[in-house]
């Protein structure tokens, strides 16, 4: 396993400081994020000239992208897939092997659901990509049983583990062992059991980093932990601290 920064953690600061940020960090992988609101990368943006982002991204050589964590406006479904085509082209040129995206909103019909992720699965195996939903509040996939079910009705769709999500999500830290065999990568903070402590500073949550890590062993995992701290105005704790903290922590157990 190795550790690797998110660019979430560092989305007030333009995409080439935050880059040039995370390497002063001494992190070698980078998670990068793609979104509709992004100050940095937007699936718009890419679909307009994915070649230029890649070169873009590459300048900074001493820095290995490991993933891509991107998301898409799904009212519109056709340009949706195009932007998601566009993502999968970045994908290649910049050796990223790893999408993360979302499942759709909690409440959609799961039939539905699943014939579109085929469909993208299908998108991205074109390009010899493996494509991940996350485990999110407010998304088919904030129980792991449904997610877990999702994999299953979807052959090679995997799922990218955010403990946070089942802590203080409506699973409220019941069991989810059963989600690890399907893990393709994962992202990590802090956080305690509601909402409102989706991100604490590390050690004063309930992430049991080492056990989740001794539960991806078991299942032979050897991919990336991410260190994935929201950037957002007034937080309670300096992010390069806890940045530093949590890579440390990782590192120790991966």
């Amino acid at each position: 396993m190795f550790v690797a920064c998110s660019t979430l953690c560092y989305s007030h600061l333009p995409l080439d400081e935050a880059l040039e940020h995370i390497a002063e960090l001494d992190f070698a992988k980078v998670d990068l994020a793609i979104h509709p609101a992004s100050p940095h990368l937007t699936p718009a943006e890419i679909l307009s000239d994915p070649v230029k982002v890649a070169r873009r991204i590459r300048q900074h050589a001493n820095l290995v992208p490991t993933s891509i964590n991107c998301e898409f406006d799904l009212s519109d479904i056709a340009q949706a897939e195009e932007e998601f085509r566009a993502v999968c082209k970045l994908a290649r040129l910049v050796a990223v092997a790893t999408l993360t995206i979302p499942a759709a909103p909690t409440g959609t019909d799961f039939e539905s659901e699943a014939r579109r992720l085929q469909h993208w699965v299908q998108i991205a195996a074109q390009e010899g990509l493996v494509l991940t939903v996350e485990t999110r509040i407010g998304t088919l996939t904030e129980w792991p049983d449904v997610a877990v079910r999702l994999c299953e009705r979807v052959p090679s769709l995997f799922l990218t583990l955010d403990p946070s999500h089942y802590i203080c999500g409506p699973n409220q830290n019941r069991p989810y062992d059963h989600v690890f065999p399907w893990v393709r990568h994962v992202h990590l903070r802090d956080s305690g059991r509601t909402p409102d402590k989706m991100q604490v500073r590390v050690g004063q949550g309930e992430i049991e980093y080492s056990r989740v890590v001794s539960q991806l062993e078991r299942c032979h995992y050897d991919r990336g932990l991410s260190v994935e701290i929201h950037d957002a105005p007034n937080l309670p704790f300096i992010m390069d601290a806890e940045v530093r903290k949590l890579k440390y922590l990782l590192e120790s157990l991966a």
